[in-house]
């Protein structure tokens, strides 16, 4: 079990704009199994942002950014919450021995999320890129970050909400490029 896709519950899929209330779903970690959004959420204003998979190095540099700034997000009264089309299985080996994240990563390995909010993938590796990604690319391995295992679907581009205590989104961004989360 990973992911339990609500439009099977008869839920519609849509892409989910401001003022919509996030439909709660069921996820696996890569250190817990069966955890649901509600639970994770506990009652605190939360940002989901969905990037690509573990091993993409920009998602890696956006990982490595969350982690540096999550005090701030905290002290402010927020969480985060990523989600990754990685294995939770796999990440979980991935991260043993490492210094692991602050936040929850929402493992995500068939794009069932991706799937019930419209998160789109590009049409063309060309039309993935932006204005911003060749010097995202560059601080990325200026960072030290380099491609891992190709997981999900190559050209997934992210997306980011915020949510209210009660799920009620307070910004939603579909990203165009995959530099724009």
């Amino acid at each position: 079990m990973c992911l339990t896709r609500n439009a099977e519950r008869g839920e519609q899929m849509a892409k989910l704009q401001v003022g919509d209330v996030m439909p709660d779903f069921l996820f696996d970690t890569p250190f817990s199994r069966g955890n649901t959004l509600v639970q994770a959420m506990g009652g605190v204003k939360t940002a989901i942002v969905f990037l690509r998979y573990y091993g993409c190095t920009l998602c890696r540099l956006d990982l490595a950014q969350y982690k540096a700034g999550y005090t701030a997000l905290q002290q402010a009264g927020g969480q985060l919450l990523v989600v990754l089309q990685s294995d939770a299985d796999l990440l979980r080996q991935e991260l043993e021995g490492q210094n692991s994240f602050p936040f929850d990563i929402v493992c995500d390995p068939k794009g069932d999320l991706y799937q019930q909010f419209e998160i789109l993938p590009a049409e063309s590796k060309v039309k993935m890129a932006g204005p911003g990604t060749m010097v995202k690319i560059a601080k990325a391995t200026a960072a030290g970050h380099h491609h891992g295992r190709y997981e999900g679907d190559e050209l997934q581009l992210p997306a980011a909400f915020v949510l209210d205590a009660d799920r009620h989104v307070l910004f939603a961004h579909y990203a165009k490029t995959v530099d724009d989360v």
